[in-house]
């Protein structure tokens, strides 16, 4: 009796080593397949952009945009700035030398320095009630939305900030299916000819709106999957329950990638839906599906080589940025986490790339700033989740 519980005892002990080596194998040939993939490499720039002349601070900071010379563009808005503890110069009377709100709109060369610095209410045009996104497009155009009440139309700009046109009325009510306003647009991007403006439209609306660039008519729109946009409210997003088959509000963007897909940003249902660009469906991906409230796709950029192989996305409630193959919509890694140091976030809300590969962010609410991430080269990912990438030293 004793010999065979020695017996069992051993083949317990052995069974035990071999579970815990097969454990180990298979662990390291996870890693070993982590380490074998490769992705974009960045380090955040901790010394871009140049402090502000003029004691000027920013509000919450709501978009950015690239220019053909490489010219960065943010916008953000001058409400959320405190005038007890921010702005205090700009008080009646002033309660200290510092600070001033910045120009709703400035632009940064690339190494950083503040070029210029314009936007607000003026004569000709209606300034939106809040501000919402910039892009600039193949023309070196600027255009912006408004998700704030009455915000239904949008504005188009020179780089400068001589005004070009108004498209959409102001002051409309929600309409998923109307041809000449919006309802709260979230972001303009543009194909590569910049020919059609592709809307986010938006926080009201639920569609994709496609615009003729030169003239702001509406050609054509779709809801999710491609259905005709209908605005019941739906209710509040819960990750147990089907799939919902209209967008939640806000439809955060809409990027048209050169092969002829638009990447759109259905941000509260915690998707990326992908279609043609007549608004036929082709997929979707679902990211950390869990999230609730403010949602985890909130805006898009891809990489700059002519495949565009690469695609970022911005998560302003998991505070990340994903970085995906675009063909397979594969999360290879994230960067970023939450926190006020170089390289984390509080609310990343909008990302764009310049022609060095380049990434740069925005965050909204109280994050207030803006980020630069420079391109390193490709690299092996050796995990998923990077943290804040920060200047290793060295060359």
């Amino acid at each position: 009796m004793q010999q065979n519980v020695l017996i069992a005892t051993g083949l317990v002990a052995v069974t035990a080593a071999l579970a815990i080596g097969a454990t180990a194998l298979e662990r390291s040939a996870d890693a070993s397949k982590v380490q074998e993939q490769e992705a974009p490499m960045f380090e955040v720039d901790p010394f871009w952009p140049k402090p502000l002349p003029n004691h000027w601070v920013l509000g919450s900071a709501v978009g950015v945009g690239v220019d053909s010379r490489d010219h960065v563009f943010i916008i953000h808005r001058k409400a959320p700035l405190n005038e007890r503890t921010e702005i205090g110069a700009s008080t009646d009377p002033p309660t200290g030398e510092c600070c001033l709100p910045a120009p709703y709109i400035l632009e940064f060369d690339p190494e950083g320095n503040y070029i210029n610095g314009w936007g607000g209410p003026a004569e000709g045009y209606t300034w939106p009630t809040s501000n919402h996104g910039i892009t600039i497009d193949p023309k070196d155009n600027v255009w912006i939305g408004g998700n704030g009440a009455g915000d239904s139309h949008i504005l188009k700009f020179t780089r400068d900030g001589r005004f070009l046109m108004e498209i959409g009325i102001p002051g409309q009510e929600t309409n998923s299916n109307a041809m000449d306003h919006f309802g709260r647009v979230a972001k303009i991007s543009f194909d590569a000819t910049g020919d059609e403006a592709y809307v986010a439209d938006g926080y009201r609306n639920r569609r994709v709106a496609i615009l003729d660039a030169n003239t702001g008519e509406i050609k054509r729109y779709w809801g999710a999957y491609g259905n005709r946009p209908d605005d019941t409210d739906i209710g509040r997003y819960d990750p147990t329950a089907a799939l919902a088959q209209q967008f939640r509000t806000p439809v955060h963007c809409a990027e048209p990638s050169n092969d002829g897909l638009v990447y759109v940003c259905d941000r509260p249902n915690d998707r990326i839906q992908v279609f043609r660009t007549d608004g036929t469906f082709v997929t979707e991906k679902i990211i950390a599906p869990l999230t609730l409230g403010d949602g985890s796709t909130w805006d898009i950029a891809f990489s700059r080589d002519p495949a565009q192989r690469f695609m970022y996305v911005a998560d302003g409630k998991n505070m990340k940025v994903y970085i995906m193959d675009r063909a397979s919509l594969e999360i290879l890694t994230t960067f970023g986490d939450g926190g006020r140091q170089p390289g984390l976030f509080f609310a990343v809300h909008s990302i764009a790339t310049d022609s060095r590969g380049n990434i740069f962010t925005t965050e909204t609410y109280e994050g207030k700033r803006v980020q630069k991430f420079v391109y390193k080269g490709m690299g092996p990912v050796t995990t998923m989740d990077q943290g804040a990438p920060w200047p290793r030293g060295g060359n």
